[in-house]
């Protein structure tokens, strides 16, 4: 038994390692790059894709492309002034981007309410001019308190850094004050005053973000109250989206690229909401796909008594038999009994889901998105969704002038069953 599933295991590798990158790029010039977004956000343009066909819309037509019984699930992560940038003596300009907290906690959420001191991971700018024992101190106002914060190495190799002010503020107060909205590196632009509420959903409410979840940002009041008339029902989980959303792949093989680890949130009413319509799920946005999904897996992993830690590693949905696995329903029951029995609200996990194609979807049917970087994971993960149409996908949208990225339009797509 035991060489069996060793040979399946080599044979799954095999193919998922023969996986071109090159099959999964598209020519994507600057000047179709959205740079800004909408005047009005849900003036947007929509494609919907289902079965083969295409068809072409505004995303106010959204309503009109959904089933009653659907369930639209929302990540409703706020993005933090992430980027700060801090002047040595010497004139060098030190760039931190905030990634994830380490102390005294890693819950991100938590984490936010931190006072007087706490380390972070960081992506450092121009560290070659910023050596181990160096400290960087600034002066800032914060809510009329003059705060002296003092920055200094806790781990130069692994790039983890101290902040440590003398106010009792906490570190969201701090960072607001201090740091700037990162925009993703594609926009090739400075932030501007706008960028702080249109690189927002109007349904943020978590802070803790590095980079919004852009397929929300289409909706609004307007657009959320047709979906309530028509009966379309939405939930809400937190994944609090990180830097490593925009790594492109750099390996030859796909499945040693390196995938960030990223932190989730589900509520207990989730999974109740979840089991309601379990075969009428529709994530909005890539980030709540992968949560879903990442979801199924944690279930998964407590409905086989592995474990009750939930951290969903990069390959770990590859392979299985579908005997060896419980339904979607019986996964999500899972979790609530756990959660029942650990007197638990909410659930608060870790997740570095890779999706590639040959992936197949337990929870979601459909996903609203827009339109991704050529030969990044995002565009594996669409043509896990949609098979070999994500092709026609894109050159419809380039043909028909469609923005694209982060500010751009949107999609709806439907899940074609030979892709799962």
């Amino acid at each position: 038994m035991q060489g069996k599933m060793a040979e399946e295991q080599a044979s799954w590798r095999q193919e998922a390692e023969a996986i071109d990158l090159e099959s999964y790029t598209y020519d994507l010039p600057d000047n179709r790059i959205a740079k800004y977004p909408m005047e009005v956000r849900d003036q947007s343009k929509l494609m919907v894709y289902k079965g083969g066909e295409i068809n072409h819309l505004r995303f106010t037509d959204i309503t009109s492309q959904l089933p009653a019984d659907t369930l639209l699930v929302f990540n409703d992560t706020k993005v933090i002034p992430a980027r700060a940038h801090f002047r040595k003596e010497t004139g060098a300009v030190i760039e931190l981007l905030l990634l994830h907290p380490e102390l005294p906690t890693r819950v991100i959420n938590d984490a936010m309410l931190v006072k007087h001191s706490c380390v972070w991971e960081c992506m450092i700018g121009n560290k070659k001019r910023w050596k181990a024992g160096d400290a960087l101190s600034n002066v800032i106002q914060v809510s009329g308190t003059e705060v002296h914060l003092q920055i200094s190495y806790h781990d130069y190799e692994r790039n983890l850094v101290r902040l440590t002010w003398d106010a009792d503020v906490t570190f969201l107060d701090l960072v607001k004050a201090l740091g700037e909205i990162p925009l993703p590196p594609y926009l090739n632009r400075d932030t501007e005053e706008p960028d702080k509420e249109t690189y927002q959903t109007v349904y943020a409410h978590h802070d803790g973000a590095v980079a919004a979840p852009t397929a929300g940002l289409h909706f609004t009041p307007r657009v959320f109250e047709a979906l309530a008339q028509k009966g379309i029902r939405k939930s809400f989980l937190t994944l609090h989206v990180g830097a490593g959303t925009f790594q492109p792949i750099k390996v030859e093989k796909v499945t040693e690229h390196r995938m960030h680890s990223e932190q989730v949130v589900f509520t207990r009413s989730l999974i109740d909401n979840l089991l309601q319509s379990v075969d009428h799920i529709v994530p909005v946005g890539t980030t709540s796909l992968r949560s879903l999904e990442s979801l199924y897996w944690y279930g998964v992993k407590l409905f086989k008594e592995e474990t009750t830690e939930f951290n969903i590693e990069k390959l770990y949905p590859y392979p299985w038999k579908e005997a060896e696995l419980p339904s979607a329903a019986q996964s999500l029951q899972a979790v609530a009994d756990y959660m029942d029995a650990a007197n638990l609200n909410e659930i608060v996990g870790e997740t570095e889901i890779f999706i590639f194609p040959g992936y197949r979807f337990r929870l979601c049917r459909g996903i609203i998105t827009n339109y991704h970087q050529p030969g990044s994971t995002l565009i594996l993960l669409v043509a896990a969704f949609v098979g070999k149409d994500w092709k026609t996908i894109y050159s419809e949208a380039l043909a028909n002038d469609y923005r694209f990225l982060s500010y751009g339009d949107s999609s709806l797509l439907w899940l074609v069953d030979e892709a799962r």
